[in-house]
């Protein structure tokens, strides 16, 4: 994984994960009413993903983190992810949305040898959701339009551009045996600054099987994704997800460190309340 020099840059990116970790947390709340305002509790689980998109190698992690699900007017992390609300209708919201994604170290990719690593990247920038139709009581279709700025965390703080991620999805509550399920699919597409981060070389860094390479904006990845939780009693709660990606078209796939066409994500988790608030929240 990427090496801040500093132990607060290390903090910043993590806290970034663990707060994040609490849209999983609180999946088991969605289109229910009277919840708390706030709960505290602990998360615990493994992911592995590509190392960057259409890269053939992979980061894997084992995290504990704490999480925090408010529910606040405003600012909220819930199911949604973490973010400041900033209009709702009944059917659509908009707000300030965030998101995160792991560091990987250059010296684990053969194609990136010499490269500087990849750093933790924190996402954030307006979103807008809402409900296209619920096809029964307990279902619905939703979509997400995220437009974000990108930070990487990696011996400082600096910006990557932007990303762009329209997305529908289908949600069922109440699958099988107190089973929630949901899947996805979006559109992940980066502008030059951000697909020269993952598939750029510069002239200095080139070699014989790594020629130099100019990124230009465009598709970075197709994604299809399933979600599934479950209950094991009113203060835990387990989940799991896998998400298949296609890179087929995309904008870079000249890039010598553009490695393979298809690419999987997979994790799998547990979250233990260990406190909520006898206030509920407004909705």
């Amino acid at each position: 994984m990427a090496r801040p020099d500093t132990l607060g840059l290390r903090s910043a990116a993590w806290t970034t994960l663990a707060l994040l970790g609490c849209s999983l947390a609180a999946t088991a709340h969605a289109q229910e009413q009277g919840l708390p305002l706030w709960e505290l509790g602990v998360f615990a689980g493994a992911l592995s993903s590509p190392a960057y998109p259409a890269s053939s190698e992979r980061s894997t992690r084992a995290l504990v983190l704490p999480t925090l699900i408010y529910r606040g007017e405003v600012f909220r992390s819930d199911r949604g992810g973490v973010g400041a609300r900033l209009l709702r209708t009944e059917d659509t919201e908009l707000d300030i949305g965030f998101a995160a994604s792991l560091p990987a170290s250059s010296q684990d990719i053969p194609a990136r040898q010499g490269m500087a690593d990849l750093g933790t990247l924190v996402e954030f920038g307006p979103r807008l959701k809402g409900t296209l139709a619920q096809p029964s009581a307990g279902s619905r279709v939703r979509y997400e339009l995220p437009l974000r700025t990108v930070l990487e965390i990696n011996n400082g703080v600096r910006t990557q551009g932007f990303a762009l991620e329209p997305e529908i999805s289908y949600e069922m509550r109440d699958v099988g045996v107190g089973w929630r399920m949901s899947t996805s699919a979006s559109l992940v597409l980066g502008d030059s600054r951000l697909n020269q981060y993952f598939y750029g070389v510069p002239a200095d860094l080139a070699t014989a099987q790594r020629p130099a390479y100019t990124a230009q904006a465009g598709l970075i990845a197709t994604r299809l994704t399933l979600n599934a939780s479950r209950s094991l009693g009113p203060d835990v709660r387990v989940f799991a997800y896998v998400r298949a990606e296609s890179y087929a078209g995309s904008a870079n796939a000249a890039s010598p460190l553009y490695q393979q066409s298809t690419g999987t994500s997979a994790g799998l988790g547990l979250n233990w309340t260990l406190g909520r608030s006898a206030t509920k929240a407004a909705n």
